[in-house]
């Protein structure tokens, strides 16, 4: 299908549009030919969103964008992403998922966290053509389903374990067990204080295929909204740097930042925002092909000083490294960072399973996390309104989903939610509080 006119696109922008919902040249042709109208209903024109980033923030915010609107609507989203759908930060990351800390208290509104992830996920496995199908290979798996141990280190995280894992979420169980219950799930695992907790239910994600499959969830949901004579959604993502975000505000009706750290890079919010830059590298690991002795296929993932992701029973992430306040948004490792993330991770790993050290090192992959200020309900993700940050000078208004730190894949689905009903009700009292008091921290340089 040929690209969409250049008409279609904002009249400020020459982007390059690479990836777009299949009724969007039908519906730009019928909107051509038709007079103004208001924004919104049938009839009129649709309601303009501009999403900026396309990992797990803005991905979930442009599903929920096409998934509430009101019936009957017309709406049009546009993703901007440089580097296309999972190219940033996301794309890159562990993939581990569960809703509990290090020391498995499960996190403030866990239960909601952990529902709308996996709301989002299911909605993903139907896209990509995979739910509850056990037959792909694991090496094109989106989604493990092996669970993770938790085996304690020290005898001061023994009892805190302990202790905190006598009351979970039933959609995501706690069970302790004894030295001889994990070393049948994982063998050769070090359990140092004859006990290791264990998640079932928590999830391994391949999250650079999830995001491409989510990106294909949200297709389809446009393309299926527009099928009724009523309604008409539209998707597009654009392969396009944002300078600032004025160039964008005479051609939408609310712009929505989820651009990670990047979101500090921008001139009206530099020197703004409470975050904090930290680099991850994730070494790679594979057994080698002379190794008869596998990993187990049904066993489960480690957390541990360092976690090990296990795709399958030859391929292993071990991360992560965190390097403060750096700058390097590159996802490339140098050899010199590769060699030490290498040094510092697998001697923890190997603390909690030995036989990690026959396993070959392969490559690293990095990426910047946005790390937020820690409140009394933890280390939580930054939402609101920016209109009067960013000095606005139209009726376009702007929201910001940034902060997501380390737990991108378990926030995702939750602030994206609340920032899509904020922007769709032009109301920030619909995001709880907890969500918007980083507004009276001091920035972050």
């Amino acid at each position: 299908m040929p690209p969409p006119p250049c008409s279609s696109a904002p009249s400020r922008l020459l982007p390059s549009l690479t990836l777009y919902s299949r009724r969007t040249v039908a519906a730009s042709t019928a909107a051509a030919s038709s007079p103004p109208a208001p924004a919104g209903g049938h009839g009129r024109r649709p309601l303009r969103y501009a999403v900026l980033g396309a990992g797990f923030a803005g991905l979930s915010v442009a599903w929920h964008l096409l998934k509430q609107s009101p019936k009957g609507s017309r709406v049009s989203v546009d993703i901007y992403d440089e580097n296309g759908v999972g190219g940033g930060a996301s794309g890159v990351s562990g993939g581990l998922l569960h809703p509990y800390s290090p020391k498995v208290k499960l996190l403030w509104r866990g239960a909601e966290f952990w529902k709308e992830s996996m709301d989002l996920l299911r909605s993903a496995e139907q896209a990509n053509g995979t739910a509850g199908s056990d037959t792909t290979s694991p090496d094109e798996s989106l989604i493990w389903r092996r669970g993770i141990v938790r085996p304690p280190t020290t005898e001061k995280a023994a009892d805190i374990l302990l202790e905190n894992a006598q009351s979970c979420l039933e959609s995501c169980s706690l069970q302790v067990l004894d030295s001889d219950a994990a070393q049948r799930l994982i063998p050769g695992l070090c359990v140092p204080f004859d006990f290791a907790v264990y998640m079932p239910l928590a999830l391994n994600i391949n999250p650079k295929k999830y995001l491409q499959a989510l990106f294909s969830a949200c297709q389809s949901l446009a393309d299926e909204a527009s099928s009724l004579p009523s309604e008409l959604k539209e998707l597009k993502l654009y392969k396009q740097h944002i300078d600032n975000l004025h160039q964008l505000a005479g051609d939408y009706d609310s712009v929505i930042i989820c651009l990670g750290a990047k979101a500090c890079s921008l001139p009206e919010l530099a020197n703004k925002l409470p975050l904090r830059t930290c680099r991850g590298v994730i070494a790679e690991f594979k057994l080698p092909s002379d190794t008869v002795e596998e990993y187990g296929d049904q066993s489960p993932s480690i957390l541990s000083d360092a976690w090990m992701a296990f795709q399958g029973p030859r391929t292993v992430s071990i991360g992560s490294t965190w390097q403060w306040k750096s700058e390097n948004y590159s996802s490339t490792v140098s050899d010199e960072e590769a060699l030490a993330a290498k040094d510092e991770l697998l001697p923890k790993a190997s603390g909690v399973y030995p036989g990690i050290s026959k396993w070959d090192f392969v490559h690293a992959r990095a990426g910047i996390r946005a790390m937020p200020p820690l409140t009394a309900n933890g280390s939580l993700p930054l939402l609101g309104c920016l209109d009067e940050m960013v000095g606005r000078k139209s009726s376009c208004k702007f929201w910001l989903v940034g902060g997501l730190g380390a737990r991108g894949l378990l926030y995702h689905g939750l602030v994206g939610k609340l920032t899509a009903e904020a922007a769709i009700s032009c109301d920030e009292n619909v995001i709880p509080s907890e969500f918007t008091c980083w507004k009276v921290i001091k920035p972050s340089h």
